[in-house]
């Protein structure tokens, strides 16, 4: 039974996107539900990244349609794409914190894009976007290249929530932290996604993201999403590609332990 249309947050129908002659998604559909962490995962250069950038209006497509919201998504300088864009944050690979600001400065970056507001009010939302992802005010006057791996990715993260969006676009957001690093991230992003009611899209290859906190996993395999749904689902599928990924010697963390 298809879902209504008030509990999807995203919603992709027979999308094409391509570049030259090469053809990166292929008829693709995909809905992410309201207030739910979806995974997307899929092999490397398969068109992770560039499914979640042309979402948000950043690739243009050849055919399809895009919904965000209920709200139909054009190119990046289509007013509708601009309208809808305050309703997301997005985290990309790596933090892309500007290095001549401070930490400060880049989480105030989009609300001086996006709102009239005095320079106090600015510095009170900085402070309580630093405090929800876990770090200090003080640390609001360092600059990108003073933080560690994990501080990069909560400030970029803490700028992704600055105009309090209705859903979070992460893209890799593990990639690069240790594991500890990688586990409190992990946590952090469930958390904020129980409080605040954030639907999260989050594009990852990291196993155990996609086991502790994904609620449905997407498979991207052949410009298509192959399989869907919560982790157990994607374990007993049959398509070659999801059984290799999640099979594999490197998954063993995902299959049920015997003594």
């Amino acid at each position: 039974m298809q879902e209504g249309d008030s509990e999807i947050a995203i919603r992709v129908r027979n999308l094409v996107v391509g570049f030259g002659r090469q053809i990166v998604l292929d008829n693709l559909s995909l809905d992410v539900r309201k207030g739910e962490i979806l995974g997307l995962v899929g092999a490397s250069g398969g068109g992770k990244s560039v499914l979640m950038r042309t979402i948000i209006g950043l690739i243009p497509r050849r055919s399809g349609e895009i919904e965000v919201m209920g709200q139909a998504i054009g190119g990046a300088h289509e007013r509708s794409t601009q309208a809808a864009a305050g309703m997301w944050g997005i985290l990309f690979q790596q933090g892309a914190l500007f290095s001549s600001l401070t930490v400060r400065q880049n989480i105030q970056f989009p609300l001086r894009e996006n709102l009239v507001a005095s320079q106090e009010l600015m510095d009170e939302i900085a402070t309580a976007k630093l405090e929800m992802v876990g770090l200090l005010p003080e640390d609001g006057d360092k600059y990108p290249a003073e933080l560690s791996g994990g501080m990069t990715k909560r400030v970029a993260l803490a700028r992704s929530l600055a105009l309090d969006p209705a859903i979070v676009f992460l893209d890799e957001p593990t990639s690069g932290l240790d594991p500890i690093a990688a586990g409190d991230f992990d946590a952090l992003i469930k958390t904020l996604q129980k409080t605040l009611g954030l639907t999260v899209f989050m594009v990852t290859h990291d196993l155990a993201s996609l086991n502790t906190v994904c609620d449905r996993v997407a498979a991207l395999a052949d410009g298509k999403i192959v399989a869907i749904g919560p982790m157990s689902e994607l374990l007993e599928s049959e398509h070659p590609w999801v059984r290799a990924y999640f099979h594999g010697k490197r998954s063993q963390m995902l299959q049920p332990q015997t003594s």
